[in-house]
């Protein structure tokens, strides 16, 4: 097992952002983006890091972007480290199996998130009131049914620390044209039949996910991570059973230990135990093996 990277500070390199995973670089007329090992939960980071999580995002989306190329071009350029500019040669160590060299393109201003079935905030919103984000749902639907359709249910990007707000798409339409909605609503929908296609035979349902678009040279790019554990929820298709929530390939067991403590949800962040860690991190390299047969 590698050493957990929590944090990079990569000397001569211009750091961009640090998300609540990632750390962005901008190096020359690209981005790099390394995936370190932090975890969040109820938008607060951990203190602690989830061993090889970085890694395990990084694969996996290195896979996705390789199976989905036939629908959306994507930002990546290499994951090698010999591959990139001189200026990052001293951090090879570091970046190896963690990082992505990219395109720099212009994110959308909305989160462009594809349902399957109901679940999560999409779920409690429809127990008030079947219309859910301007789609009228069926009556009597329970908790984990498959809907009748993909939906694409664009959300608002809020600052750190904050929620994301759902959105519905005659919103998304005021903030980024109608015609451009219409092509990005097509393409995230094409995106998740195909990965939850492939999923399927492998034995996982993807429930929803969040895919990241931008625009370069005048087209849509499929950019950041694609379809982790992070961005997507990942079911195991023998536990499925409608009407319940459903076991889940991600930091479930860091929800469900967060949940049992009197913590008010802000930070700090609780100390969690090792086996918690360890649980979490084991659920994260699952979902890698199944999806793409091979571990790190």
């Amino acid at each position: 097992m590698t050493q957990s990277v929590t944090q990079t500070n990569l000397e001569g390199l211009k750091l961009i952002s640090r998300g609540k995973v990632r750390d962005l670089y901008e190096v020359d007329d690209k981005l790099l983006i390394v995936a370190t090992d932090r975890i969040s939960a109820y938008d607060v980071i951990m203190n602690e890091p989830i061993p090889n999580k970085g890694s395990v995002l990084t694969k996996l989306s290195l896979f996705w972007f390789d199976l989905l190329g036939d629908i959306i071009p994507h930002h990546l350029i290499s994951a090698d480290p010999d591959e990139y500019p001189a200026v990052c040669a001293p951090y090879k160590e570091v970046l190896q199996g963690r990082s992505m060299l990219v395109k720099k393109a212009q994110p959308l201003p909305v989160e462009c998130i594809v349902r399957g079935y109901i679940s999560g905030s999409f779920w409690k919103a429809y127990q008030k009131d079947t219309t859910v984000c301007g789609f009228k749902l069926p009556e009597g639907m329970q908790e984990s049914d498959k809907f009748p359709q993909v939906l694409f249910t664009p959300s608002t990007k809020a600052e750190q620390g904050l929620h994301d707000e759902n959105i519905s798409v005659a919103q998304m339409e005021e903030l980024v044209g109608k015609e451009e909605t219409a092509q990005i609503a097509d393409v995230c929908v094409r995106l998740y039949e195909k990965a939850a296609d492939y999923a399927r035979s492998k034995g996982i349902i993807i429930a929803d996910t969040k895919f990241e678009l931008g625009w370069y040279d005048g087209k849509l790019m499929l950019i950041d991570e694609v379809l982790t554990p992070d961005s997507s929820r990942f079911w195991p298709e023998d536990e499925y059973e409608t009407g319940r929530g459903q076991a889940s390939f991600d930091k479930q067991f860091l929800r469900d230990y967060l949940s049992g403590l009197d913590w008010d949800k802000t930070p700090p962040a609780p100390t969690l135990p090792a086996d918690i860690l360890e649980k979490t991190g084991a659920r994260y390299l699952e979902a890698l093996e199944r999806i793409t047969g091979s571990g790190l």
